[in-house]
């Protein structure tokens, strides 16, 4: 399989390291590039087109959503991974409305990014496992006419 190529969105240099060097332990993948937030990464993706983008999603400048939805528009085959310390289902909504393919917990452990890549290079849709039992633990809510949500949008 080819060395799959990945580019590193986020405003934290050591966060953006420490996923680099977990993601660069695995010998078929590669991170090219690292930017610091959204106007900077769709500058780079003027010069290079990534298999990935791990994207944070609270970033200066332009937010992981938004340029979530620019990257789309430019080439819909770069796949994304929304990394987060969010928990609300409100962004899980906004994000794969925004075109991403997963959404991972930045609590999550690292045998977890593994999974989220894995899943999503295979063509699948990744939520982290946390939210995955919240947003379950909702739908039973509402199945039982508790309805707690605060009123979603697109």
């Amino acid at each position: 399989m080819p060395e799959y190529s990945i580019i590193l969105a986020d405003d934290h240099q050591m966060l953006r390291k420490v996923i680099r060097e977990i993601i660069e332990a695995s010998p078929d993948m590669k991170v090219v590039q690292e930017v610091n937030d959204g106007l900077e990464l769709l500058e780079v993706l003027k010069k290079i087109t990534p298999h990935m983008i791990i994207l944070d999603i609270s970033m200066p400048n332009l937010r992981g959503i938004e340029a979530t939805r620019e990257v789309k528009r430019i080439n819909s085959d770069i796949k994304i991974l929304i990394l987060s310390m969010h928990k609300k289902n409100e962004y899980v909504h906004h994000v794969f409305s925004a075109g991403a393919e997963g959404y991972l917990l930045k609590e999550d452990s690292d045998t977890e990014l593994f999974t989220a890549i894995d899943t999503i290079r295979k063509g699948g849709k990744y939520l982290s496992p946390i939210l995955s039992k919240e947003l379950a633990r909702e739908a039973i809510e509402v199945r039982n006419g508790n309805v707690r949500f605060s009123g979603l949008s697109s």
